[in-house]
Order: structure tokens, then sequence, then C-alpha cells
């Protein structure tokens, strides 16, 4: 593929996304009654959380996941947990250089599996047949969500590590969470999964239901990501050093340094030999904060304005790096 085609095939995705986020947007203004209202936005959340994306995680793990895929994507959570270490000693540096108000630490979000899954969408990409590519990046993607942390106030180290566990737990019994496990249950087991999978299962209808109702997770993130950005369009006496250095750092450096840390994996045998592998850890660097940091904001009355406006700005700078990061990683797993 040419450099023209490989942009294109990297930008699709941003495109889309940037087409559903603005009628999102537009959907949250009085010039469509306010249909995407805070409170509605909200209760939509919840469904996406508890409905919609355990449905979408469960039939993708069931349908292309087997024993032996939960054993080589060893490398996954592992890389997840570098981003969030990453990118929080790296927020701990700005932190201390710039002194915002607010303290936030979190991860990607739901944006990987938004992006990564369409990249398979384009014809003649580097990742194999359209089908397959898409079933992988799905299962990769849903693979690829980590727990948020919000930090009010200093605590002292045994209340911190009683509040990680407390986090731990939680996560672990979230809808998605359990959706995972026994996605990869049925996923591993046979005869499990024959049961539901396949055009002689006797509950295949199960799997048909979870799918469809796995189809809505998409449209409903992006909506509510357009909604929730228009939080930002708010006056905040944020910086423009503050704002250009959170972009610089998180769009630019970090994806910088997870690309050494994938391709030194790689190199050491870590990684398995799908290169739709490498490009979604990559990328799991390159994805701006998760929305629900404004969520957060919001439930603990810290630094709302100004983590709305932040996110704002991001994600308006993550269109241009998003694109540029996923055509340079599409010419270089491409070779």
């Amino acid at each position: 593929m040419g450099f023209l085609e490989l942009l294109e095939a990297a930008s699709m995705p941003v495109i889309q996304v940037l087409l559903i986020s603005a009628l999102g947007a537009f959907m949250a203004t009085q010039y469509f009654n306010n249909l995407l209202s805070p409170e509605f936005r909200k209760s939509l959340n919840k469904v996406v959380f508890i409905v919609f994306t355990p449905s979408l995680v469960f039939a993708s793990f069931a349908k292309s996941v087997s024993l032996q895929d939960m054993i080589s994507w060893w490398f996954m959570p592992v890389n997840v947990g570098l981003t969030f270490l990453i990118g929080g000693i790296l927020g701990w540096i700005l932190v201390k250089l710039l002194k915002p108000n607010l303290k936030v630490e979190g991860n990607m979000g739901n944006l990987p599996i938004v992006i990564i899954p369409a990249i398979c969408d384009e014809n003649g990409g580097p990742f194999g047949p359209r089908d397959v590519c898409h079933s992988n990046a799905l299962s990769y993607a849903s693979f690829s969500m980590a727990p948020i942390v919000l930090k009010k106030e200093k605590q002292s180290f045994f209340h911190k590590m009683v509040e990680v566990l407390g986090d731990l737990v939680e996560e672990l019994m979230s809808p998605p969470a359990i959706a995972t496990f026994f996605g990869f249950l049925f996923g591993a087991v046979a005869w499990l999964r024959n049961l539901i999978i396949g055009d002689n299962a006797p509950f295949s209808v199960i799997q048909d239901t979870l799918e469809l109702l796995g189809n809505g997770t998409i449209p409903c993130i992006t909506l509510l990501l357009g909604g929730n950005l228009t939080q930002g369009l708010k006056s905040s006496s944020v910086k423009p050093l503050t704002l250009i250095s959170i972009i610089v750092t998180r769009l630019f450096v970090l994806p910088l340094i997870g690309l050494f840390i994938v391709k030194g994996a790689a190199s050491f045998g870590f990684l398995p030999v799908d290169p739709l592998f490498q490009y979604t850890l990559v990328m799991q660097y390159a994805m701006p904060p998760a929305m629900n940091i404004s969520t957060m904001a919001q439930l603990f009355d810290v630094g709302n304005e100004e983590c709305s406006v932040i996110l704002l700005w991001t994600y308006s700078a993550a269109a241009i790096a998003l694109t540029a990061w996923s055509t340079f990683l599409l010419w270089l797993l491409s070779y």
C-alpha cells in the first residue's frame, strides 16, 4: 500500500468517529431540543456499561477466542498496566511542573473498541481478510478496557492500598469484567462453545441476541463522546501552556514510549505473530484520556470545568494524532 492508501485507511475510522461525535454534540444542544441532556447521557452510559458493552465483549470472545489465544495474549493486560503506570508518571511530572488544580490518572477508556475494529473495514489492509481482521480487532480492543482512578485528596499508604484493592474487586465484579470471564470460558471450553456458536448450536439464539445488543455499543459510545465534549465549550481558567503540555505528552510522548516497549516485547518473542496485535498495543498508548474522567469530576465536584476543557482540546488534537500514529503503524507493520 502506498502512503495515500495508508493515510486513507488510517483516517477513515477517525472521520467516522468525528461525524458521529459531531451528531452527538449537536444532539446535546438546544437546536436538537437538548435530546442528549446530561441526565439522559448518564442513563444511556449506564445502559452501555451494563448491557451493550458486556454483550459485545461476550459475543466477541466466545466466538473468536480460544484457550491458546488467551495464553498468547498475556502481554495485553501487562501493556494496559504499563500504559496506566507510564501515563501516571508523565502526569505526575506535568503536575509538578505546571501545578494544575486537577490531578487525574486514567486510561484510554472505550475508544479502542471504536477505532481499532474500524481499521479493518478498508480493503487491502495489512491485517489480512476483512472478517478475520474485524473479529480479532474487536477481541483485542475489548481486552483493552481498564479502570479509571481519580484522587481527590492525599491519603496514607494503607488507605491507598485498601482503596486500590476495593477498586480492583469492584472492577472484577463489573458487567464488562464478568462478560470477559464468561466469554473466555465459553471460547476455551469446546462443549460450552458448541452450545451457542455455530449453525447447529442448540442455543445459537443467545449468541445472536448478544451480537445484536453488542452492535449498539459503538454508536452509543460515540454519540456520548460528542455530547460529553460539549461541556468543554465553556470558558475556563486552564492556561494554554497546560493544554499544550497535556496534548503533547498524552498524544505524542506516551505513544512514542509505548512504541519502543511494544517493539522490544516483539523482539523478545513475547507477542503473537499477528501484526494487528502489535498495532492494538501501540494504539493503546495513543488514545486520549477516557471520558469517564469527566464523569468522575462531576461526581466529586473537582475541577469539572477544567477537566471538560482539557478533554475537549485533547480529543480535538487526537483526531490528527490518531490518524498520524495509525498511518505510521500501518506503514511500519506492512514491512
